[in-house]
């Protein structure tokens, strides 16, 4: 599922079978009722065919495999051996985190804090010109907060941006379903008659 040299999750594609994308090209990610060990969250992603689909990630995939937990082994072109990737991964994650860094952070705007969170905390990625919109639930207070960040904050574990931009907005947990409304209404005939009729 997850690449830990390449930094890619592989889903199905209808158009080629195979999509390996970064987590910056996820759109929506949900927790699924359900299993809890692993839990397993339902994302939306944009594929390298042009379309958006929907895959499965087991949180263990999410969370840890980022940080090498299930690199596995590669050929060493230096030896011609195989090596296991995962523990140096790991060990190189273990003392980063022994030393006060955090692999994701981001600023919880109602605590007026920065917060260290696993992807598993992301709800929404909105990309924009230069940046991406990161919706993050907070694990503490619980709160929708929005910053604007670098792809590759999102996509390579202990990146940190110099700066980040916050939406200083405090967010109900109705916003994702009413931008959803929104998007389904965009995109339905009826809202081709309404825009018709203002002319």
């Amino acid at each position: 599922m997850y690449d830990a040299l390449t930094g890619r999750y592989t889903f199905a594609c209808p158009q080629r079978q195979e999509a390996r994308v970064p987590l910056s090209a996820f759109r929506r990610l949900e927790r699924l009722p359900g299993a809890a060990h692993p839990a397993v969250y339902g994302v939306r992603f944009d594929c390298g065919c042009g379309g958006e689909h929907t895959g499965l990630v087991a949180h263990d995939d999410l969370d840890w495999a980022p940080l090498g937990a299930a690199a596995g082994r590669f050929l060493n072109l230096m030896t011609s051996r195989f090596d296991d990737a995962g523990a140096e991964l790991t060990g190189a994650a273990a003392s980063r985190v022994s030393a006060g860094e955090w692999p994701w952070s981001f600023f919880c705007f109602p605590e007026g804090r920065p917060r260290p969170v696993f992807p598993s905390s992301f709800v929404a990625v909105a990309p924009a010109e230069r940046c991406l919109g990161l919706a993050v639930r907070c694990p503490v207070c619980d709160a929708l907060s929005v910053n604007l960040v670098t792809p590759e904050h999102v996509d390579l574990p202990f990146w940190n941006d110099a700066s980040v931009g916050v939406v200083s907005h405090v967010f109900g947990d109705d916003v994702l379903a009413a931008v959803e409304e929104f998007r389904a209404e965009l995109h339905s005939s009826r809202f081709d008659e309404r825009r018709l009729n203002l002319h």
